[in-house]
């Protein structure tokens, strides 16, 4: 050894200067080569960085135990960097090293995330032998593990030769640091059964990897062996059973832990309060942080952001402002943390002026982090353009977004285009990233571009659940039910459990009108048997889906056996009762529902009007949107004046209907015209007809109903000359008019029909079956109304025509494939004639069979010769 130190002391200082090497400061005491002297008994009990310069000072050279007291000082103060530089140092200048010094300088690489530096150490520990020392063997361990090269770990763990107490808490916190949580467990039953007896930091490790593995059962076993081994007194083993429960959602059982305790540091106190903020218990944090005020604990920088957290879920301005200034006492105003959490409240209690005050003054601290939140504030105030100039001067910044800024800019639409967004995450490399992918499919879907949804899916590397419902969510909202089924059966075979949004949405897919009735059921089903059927959102799911079914009176089941509702359960009841013809119990439910003095919102009022509407209740009507602005302050929507558009003109006032579209603040949508126009052609109002038509075209020139209806108008009128202007002005601006269909669900198959088709296997017996029909129509007295016909042909011709409608050919095939007295559902894509109306009703009759006919403005159920809407719609 005494060799190796043969250097002048010249070459010694350029090569540690070389090196960049904190030693060097300290050479210019070395005035000899003399060899190292023995290491003084004292060594260095208490150095500190600023008392190291005088031990070289009082020696010549520094001994091992002088460059391990200056290593070790380095480290305790986290000054890594300049530790493993003064390693190198060491190394360099050929001083000893011993098991003390290879295992401090292994705990440096670990926490400066170095691993090549630390497998150099590992091959120095292999060249002196001593891998055999315990402490070197475990810090070899743990650097690994925090390297997050747990296989290594674990062979230098397999390998050494002797285990204590601290190599097997190293290996456990090792492995839960890495969210390997089970093996965390199997190893802890282990380590005892092998007779090592676990200590404070053991249980520290096990308890974390309980908690985030949501494995509490287990947890109160080891609660209970913490107990009979006496460490329930140990403060952060205490914190770590309180930070257990919390996690667990178990409240009761962490106050019971932290009431227990003897000796309770900050961290405990912030562990109750953040665990209380995240289990929603907000009244039982602001207590504790009370309490925790009381007791004379001195806040920190993780008080605080909790608190503010609080203050941000429940738009709690006036608190958010007094922790502001209790965080300015406290000198944590520099808090880059704080001052994000701050931004975030602000911005969502609508202050977000304030909050940009805020991110203004953070300068060199702002970061992805702060930039996404104001970015996310000025999207939830409605400042969308704001945002994506934020967005792109973040870029222009150099700050790189992040997955959390990339999945809330593509919220910000249509002021960004996802087409871009997603460009910029594939550059990014983020696409894969489960929460961007989810939000590029999620943006894809709104944009109702669902085979670019479905590619930005398959492209996610590990996808949640929450993935897999937006999936769903997109096909629902498409009404694409057999895309739906199969993305929810796809999920299931790759083990993924579903939740309660899942159901909601493959539900809502099944509520569609060409969906097997009998799929949603099953999925129903499946939900009992996944106890979620009780969920809001799957309920309300439930109560759409059999409404637009059909079935009214399992969504009101379904509705009665809810032990919470909230507003859209009740919404969903009302409009299915409206869609339905059951005005007296949607006007029902809605009186129930402001007895309980439930919140309303235009939602509400949009399915009590139509209720009203579908059933002639004009003056109720009236009343019930009076109420809604004077009393529940509601202004109406475009939506809300069609609803009161449709009432009038439906009842024939069509004056007060157009006085209705006289006083909208705002001009009038293609819905309203189009409900105007088709109320002209019932009510044969030829100029209002094509007053509305000409506002329809000009607003939707490709709409094929404003031509249709403006030509059945002159049709009625005999003006044939007219209609055929208007079919010409179809051809030249290649307008297509709709086909209407009608479908109908047979043992489990979806069988479709147009006006005068022969395309259905079974067609011979269908049209047998109507042959059939006429003549037992014509003995109870039928005259087929001809004026539904709006064609210049002869009236025996407009006879065939009426008779061979597609909703009677999808009721004559029911007939004929479904046993007597089955109920028989026929949906169709254009409004029942009033001559199939009446047909229909006495097909109920004669037949014996409930009816259920969808179009497209509602249900009509057809029994015993009546129908449910009492022949007004």
């Amino acid at each position: 050894m005494t060799s190796s130190l043969s250097l002048t002391r010249n070459q010694a200082k350029q090569l540690l200067k070389t090196l960049n090497n904190p030693f060097h400061k300290f050479l210019s005491v070395f005035q000899t080569n003399a060899s190292i002297p023995q290491p003084p008994k004292l060594c260095v009990e208490s150095a500190s960085l600023r008392h190291t310069p005088h031990l070289f000072e009082k020696s010549p050279q520094p001994d091992l135990a002088q460059c391990n007291g200056l290593l070790f000082d380095y480290s305790r103060n986290n000054n890594n960097k300049e530790a493993l530089n003064l390693f190198l140092g060491i190394h360099s200048f050929g001083l000893p090293v011993d098991g003390s010094t290879l295992s401090c300088v292994l705990k440096v690489c670990g926490c400066l995330f170095n691993v090549i530096a630390g497998r150099q150490v590992h091959c120095q520990c292999l060249k002196l032998g001593l891998l055999e020392d315990v402490s070197v063997g475990t810090s070899l361990l743990d650097m690994y593990m925090k390297t997050e090269n747990v296989e290594d770990g674990r062979r230098v763990f397999d390998h050494m030769g002797e285990r204590n107490v601290v190599s097997w808490t190293s290996l456990l916190g090792g492995y839960a640091q890495n969210g390997m949580n089970e093996e965390v467990l199997e190893l802890f039953l282990t380590m005892q059964m092998e007779g090592i007896k676990p200590n404070p930091y053991t249980f520290a490790a096990v308890l974390g990897a309980l908690a985030s593995e949501g494995m509490v059962e287990k947890g109160v076993q080891v609660h209970c062996l913490i107990v009979k081994l006496g460490f329930k007194t140990v403060t952060f083993v205490s914190n770590s059973l309180i930070s257990m429960y919390l996690r667990s959602g178990m409240g009761k059982d962490a106050r019971l832990v932290f009431d227990g305790m003897a000796t309770k540091n900050a961290v405990t106190w912030n562990c109750m309060i953040s665990g209380f903020v995240t289990n929603g218990l907000d009244f039982a944090a602001l207590e504790t942080f009370y309490d925790m005020r009381l007791a004379g604990v001195k806040f920190t920088q993780m008080t605080f952001i909790p608190l503010i957290k609080l203050c941000a879920n429940r738009k709690e301005l006036g608190f958010t402002r007094q922790l502001h200034c209790r965080v300015l006492k406290d000198g944590f105003n520099f808090d880059p943390k704080i001052k994000t959490a701050l931004m975030v409240a602000y911005s969502k209690c609508s202050e977000i002026n304030d909050a940009f005050k805020l991110f203004s003054t953070m300068h060199e601290a702002q970061n992805v982090v702060s930039w996404t939140a104001m970015i996310s504030g000025h999207l939830q105030n409605g400042e969308i353009q704001e945002s994506v100039k934020l967005f792109c001067l973040m870029n222009k910044e150099g700050v790189k977004p992040n997955d959390f800024t990339y999945s809330t800019i593509l919220t910000a639409q249509p002021a960004v285009s996802p087409f871009q967004i997603h460009a910029q995450a594939i550059k990014a490399n983020y696409e894969k990233s489960p929460s961007v992918g989810t939000a590029i499919l999620d943006a894809y879907v709104k944009l109702g571009n669902i085979e670019e949804a479905a590619k930005a899916f398959e492209q996610i590397d590990e996808r949640d659940i929450v993935a897999w419902s937006a999936m769903l969510a997109g096909y629902a909202q498409i009404g694409d039910s057999e895309g739906a089924t199969n993305i929810f059966m796809q999920l299931v075979k790759e083990g993924i459990k579903p939740n309660e949004f899942t159901f909601s949405s493959v539900i809502n897919a099944c509520a569609s009108p060409t969906a097997p009735f009998e799929q949603g059921k099953q999925f129903h089903a499946w939900s009992i048997k996944s106890k979620l059927s009780d969920a809001l959102c799957v309920c309300s799911a439930l109560i759409t889906m059999y409404a637009k079914r059909g079935n009214i009176d399992n969504a009101y089941q379904v509705f009665r056996r809810q032990q919470e509702r909230d507003l859209t359960s009740w919404n969903s009841m009302i409009s299915g009762y409206a869609q339905h013809g059951h005005a007296k119990k949607a006007l029902e439910i809605f009186e129930e529902m402001r007895r309980e003095n439930m919140e309303m919102d235009d939602i509400t009022f949009i399915g009590v009007i139509s209720a009203c509407s579908h059933a002639g209740l004009v003056d109720e009507g009236e009343r019930y949107f009076n109420v809604m602005i004077e009393k529940h302050r509601i202004s109406p929507t475009m939506q809300l004046y069609s609803c009161m558009v449709d009432l009038y003109s439906r009842a024939g006032m069509l004056d007060k209907a157009m006085d209705i579209i006289n006083m909208m603040p705002f001009p009038a949508g293609a819905t309203v015209w189009r409900t105007l126009l088709a109320a002209s052609r019932v009510h044969r109002n030829l100029e209002l007809g094509k007053l509305a038509a000409e506002q329809l075209i000009s607003l939707q020139p490709q709409d094929s109903a404003a031509y249709v209806l403006l030509s059945n108008i002159y049709a009625a009128a005999g003006n044939w000359h007219e209609r055929r202007n208007v079919r010409k002005l179809m051809d030249q601006r290649k307008v297509k008019k709709e086909a209407g269909y009608s479908w109908i669900e047979v043992k489990n198959k979806t069988h479709s029909f147009l006006a005068s088709d022969h395309s259905h296997p079974m067609s011979y017996q269908i049209y047998s079956k109507l042959d059939e029909l006429k003549m037992r129509l014509k003995d109870m007295g039928y005259q087929p109304d001809t004026d539904h016909v709006l064609q210049d042909i002869a009236d025996e011709d407009k006879e065939t025509i009426l008779s061979q409608h597609s909703e009677r050919l999808a009721i004559a095939f029911g007939l004929i494939a479904t046993p007597p007295r089955t109920a028989l559902q026929i949906v169709k894509n254009l409004r029942v004639c009033g001559d199939c109306h009446t047909v229909i009703k006495l097909i109920s009759l004669i037949e014996g069979r409930d009816i259920v006919v969808r179009d497209t403005n509602r249900f009509h159920h057809f029994k015993a010769g009546s129908c449910s809407c009492g022949d007004y719609w």
